[in-house]
């Protein structure tokens, strides 16, 4: 498997810009699966305080007998724990859990706008930051709107925007504001969970003509738009197929039929009503 590229990110950390995510894995699953993502060759793991399952991942690094540097991993902070001692200590419990003296990107959840607590919050992590306990720090789901208050009112700009992007929501707006700060993409749901988005036919068309599957195709396109993704699978085949992506190139015009599918539909909560 060819090695996966990376992205790096505003503060010179290098993230794989393929990685294995772990939401609703169950918890008693999650090292075994964990174990078969690393040996396929994954480098990257995406876990959250909420979904209850970092204890696995750690055990599946060291099952595997990985180094810790050579595993990049993200984990996000419980929503219920918002507050700058509170994500402090949140975080304190995740490395004890995953049994880990640091995270590689520590991220907010959720915004949660309504509670009006993400920017104490992102205080507690600039401290995390700064202690080392985090080589960077991050946001999930957060939009302009909120991003712009976080630049207003502290001193560091999210190195992370993990949101939900795929190719029937992309996000546009959301995107340009990320390139002209700095700050990565990374996609969650970046094939639509499966579904209708893997049969459109605009889908199905380019992996006949590639001999790729409809999600190598989706999957190729946000490698081509910058995007990080970490699709989630527990099939070891398609573990291998989500990392065989780099012996093709989408053309401009691939890129534009792909383009033309957005409808703006999401799949998952609205970042400013969800919690």
């Amino acid at each position: 498997m060819p090695e996966t590229p990376t992205v790096r990110l505003s503060n010179g950390v290098d993230i794989p810009q393929v990685g294995f995510g772990v939401f609703q894995v169950p918890p008693d699953d999650t090292a075994a699966i964990v174990v078969a993502a690393l040996e396929a060759g994954y480098r990257h793991i995406d876990t959250a305080q909420g979904y209850g399952n970092e204890t696995g991942v750690g055990q599946a690094i060291r099952q595997v007998g990985l180094d810790r540097d050579e595993v990049f991993v993200t984990t996000k902070l419980d929503n219920s724990r918002q507050g700058r001692d509170e994500a402090r200590k949140a975080l304190d419990e995740s490395l004890e859990r995953l049994g880990f003296d640091y995270v590689d990107l520590y991220l907010i959840h959720w915004p949660r706008p309504f509670a009006d607590r993400y920017v104490e919050t992102w205080q507690g992590f600039e401290q995390i930051l700064a202690e080392g306990k985090a080589r960077a720090i991050g946001v999930s789901n957060f939009l302009p709107a909120h991003l712009q208050r976080l630049a207003a009112e502290t001193g560091t700009v999210p190195a992370v925007n993990q949101i939900e992007l795929h190719p029937y929501l992309q996000q546009a707006e959301l995107r340009a504001y990320h390139r002209e700060n700095a700050i990565a993409t990374e996609a969650w749901a970046p094939i639509g969970q499966g579904g209708e988005l893997l049969a459109d036919p605009a889908i199905t068309a380019l992996a006949d003509e590639y001999g790729k599957t409809p999600a190598q195709i989706v999957l190729r396109w946000h490698l081509q738009l910058g995007n990080i993704v970490f699709p989630k699978t527990v099939r070891p085949q398609r573990m291998r197929e989500n990392l065989d992506l780099f012996d093709i190139e989408l053309t401009s015009d691939d890129m534009a039929v792909i383009g033309a599918l957005d409808r703006g539909r999401r799949l998952g909560p609205d970042p400013e009503t969800f919690g």
